[in-house]
This record gives C-alpha cells, structure tokens and sequence, in this order.
C-alpha cells in the first residue's frame, strides 16, 4: 500500500471513529442535548480535528442516518430472501414488517431517520452535499421498494389501476413513518385510552393501508 492509499485509509479509519463516538453520543445523551465538545471529548480528539473531518454537528447527525438506511435496506433485502414473495401483498407485508422489525432491533437508528422525517429540512442547510445526497439515494431506494410492489400489484389486478405508483409510495411511507412515531410514542395512551397494544395497531395499521389501496375482493386471504 502506498503512502498516499494509507494516508486515505488512516482518514476512513479516523473518520469512522468520530461516527462511532458521536452515536455514543447522540444515542445516550439526545441529539438536541448534544455537542461538538461532547463528541471530541468521546472520540478523545480536539474539536478542530473533529472539524477537520465534518462541518457540523449536522453533517455527523446524516452520517449516523446513512448507517441506519444501511441496516434497514440490508434487514429488508435479507427478508425478501429469506421467503419468496407470492405476489404484491407479500412484498408489502414485508416492506411494513421489516421496517417494524428495524424499529425493534435497531431503535436508536430508528430514532435517528424519525427524528429526521419530522423535522423542517431547513435545518440542515449547513450540511455537506455529499451527505444529503447519499441520504436521499439511500431513501430512494426504500421508495423503490415500495413503487415496484405497487407496479406489481396493478399487473396482478390486486392494487387499484388508477394509483399512480411513485406518489402512491410516497404517500404509504409518510403513513408509515406517522404510524411508527404514534406506536413509540403514543404506546401507553393507545393502551390505556383504547386498549390498544403496540403490537396490534401496528398490525391493524397495515390491514388498513392495505384496504385503501387494494382492489375490492383481492383482499379476503391477506390476514393469513
């Protein structure tokens, strides 16, 4: 390896070591009580390093997202493979129950990407380019996911003709993503108010969702 191959390896490896503190960081502390100082004196750096490497306390906050986009898509790759998918409403359930499953398993990166979709993106103006984009592309993908189910399901005949896919996704992820910050956050009203589990509202979530997109009758064996 050559000088210079070594000179970028030792930055990835610096780099991946301010992530590391910082999520120590943000995951404990909250990411609003958090600062620059908190994550120097966790990576055991000075701040002006730890400014050499990112912009802001920001530009560090989408770099923990993109880990956290990494584990959803690799669980729900790793779900797909595990059981083949028989038709649309498969691949749906899959989608949804992957991501209650990264909400389970992965909670503080959970947080991390709710946080993010309900906050104004104004605020990240001072954000590296690099960063968003790779964020975005991430999310992307997920949308994917979801818009080619939908292609699916009109082909089959179980998802209504006229729902245009790529909106339609869009419209199933912000109904997504409202449906996991109520079961998280509103888990003791729901129980308490309308004795509801997390655990059922989750699923009584998805029967809905699926309802309102499905085709009448297509949806007689989806509980099984």
């Amino acid at each position: 390896m050559g000088r210079k191959e070594h000179s970028m390896k030792e930055k990835e490896l610096r780099k991946g070591h301010i992530i590391d503190a910082a999520e120590r960081v943000f995951f404990s502390n909250g990411y609003e009580n958090a600062s620059m100082d908190n994550v120097a004196k966790e990576a055991g750096f000075t701040k002006k390093t730890i400014y050499m490497y990112f912009s802001s306390k920001e530009q560090i906050y989408f770099e923990i997202m993109i880990r956290g986009y990494r584990l959803l898509i690799a669980m729900l790759e790793d779900n797909f493979k595990e059981k083949k998918q028989e038709n649309a409403v498969d691949e749906l359930r899959t989608i949804f129950l992957s991501f209650y499953q990264f909400s389970r398993e992965c909670t503080p990166y959970f947080k991390t990407i709710m946080e993010y979709e309900t906050k104004d993106c104004d605020q990240y103006i001072g954000v590296g380019d690099a960063a968003i984009h790779e964020c975005y592309e991430l999310g992307e993908r997920i949308f994917g996911y979801l818009s080619k189910a939908l292609d699916r399901g009109k082909e089959e005949g179980s998802v209504r003709g006229e729902l245009e896919s790529e909106k339609t996704a869009l419209i199933l992820w912000a109904f997504t993503v409202g449906v996991f910050n109520t079961r998280k956050r509103k888990k003791d009203y729901l129980k308490v108010y309308h004795n509801v589990s997390p655990e059922e509202f989750i699923t009584d979530s998805f029967h809905m969702m699926m309802h309102l997109i499905a085709v009448k009758g297509e949806m007689k064996h989806e509980g099984r």
